[in-house]
């Protein structure tokens, strides 16, 4: 069961994530020219909700495996 803190901590992590992403691929596919701004948003606008999604359900998996690293190295 997803709590309300899961659901806004994937919204402002996948928030955080795609932005940072897609600015820095889009960089580095077109380069800073006139059409930037609009070729990153359009990608934005797809790889956000995917984010999201991919958050909600890899957050308890990711976070299982990082309690068992954590305790391998105590």
């Amino acid at each position: 069961m997803i709590t309300l803190a899961d659901l806004i901590f994937s919204i402002v992590m996948g928030f955080l994530m795609s932005v940072s992403i897609t600015l820095v691929t889009t960089m580095v596919h077109i380069g800073f020219d006139n059409r930037f701004f609009w070729e990153w948003l359009e990608v934005w606008l797809l790889v956000y909700p995917v984010a999201i999604v991919c958050i909600v359900v890899h957050k308890p998996i990711a976070s299982k495996i990082t309690n068992v690293l954590v305790d391998r190295f105590k």
